[in-house]
């Protein structure tokens, strides 16, 4: 008896062995991934506290696209454009153009939320043709992303505060603004 169950469990851990599992370990799969997405957004290009805005700053609305780079689960690169050209106040107008890491903070399902710290360059034209010009942009924000299918996310909500130093010589601005977006994974 103790014979047949001592070859029954070396051919039972043979086989185990040989079979491995049917997926890949998660120490070997292959983490690296690749979104590209498109997003809407609004933006408050002011705190309304500093000229030439007054004392209350009108929204602008834009498009923008996004790149998410997945090396590993805390290694992750974000990317973003927007152009902020609908609902102007007298012709102003700003773009951004940042990088910088993305951080997973907690998942719920097929829900990830998330924070991100950017920089980059900011471009504005101010209102009544004041004049224009580019600035360093600072972005802190985070938000959510859900998954829809293996290779499509929805952005369902991307908050972002900005910071730009140096603005004028005396005072900086702070940008803040929403958006919501899709995106698909092309790797």
């Amino acid at each position: 008896m103790k014979r047949s169950t001592a070859v029954l469990f070396v051919l039972w851990f043979a086989v185990a062995a040989a079979a491995k599992a049917q997926v890949v370990e998660s120490a070997n799969a292959r983490q690296f991934a690749i979104n590209v997405g498109g997003m809407g957004s609004a933006v408050w290009p002011n705190d309304g506290n500093h000229p030439p805005y007054g004392n209350s700053a009108d929204y602008l609305l834009g498009v923008g696209t996004y790149v998410d780079l997945h090396f590993t689960h805390w290694f992750q690169v974000e990317g973003e454009a927007r152009w902020l050209y609908f609902h102007q106040y007298a012709g102003e107008h700003q773009d951004t153009y940042l990088i910088g890491p993305k951080v997973p903070i907690k998942r719920f399902g097929s829900a990830q939320i998330y924070g991100k710290a950017l920089i980059g360059l900011g471009r504005m034209t101010f209102p009544n043709n004041y004049g224009n010009g580019s600035f360093t942009a600072l972005a802190f924000g985070g938000g959510m992303d859900y998954r829809v299918s293996r290779k499509v996310t929805f952005r369902a909500v991307d908050f972002e505060f900005q910071d730009w130093p140096d603005f004028l010589p005396d005072f900086n601005i702070h940008p803040y603004g929403v958006s919501v977006g899709m995106s698909y994974r092309v790797f």
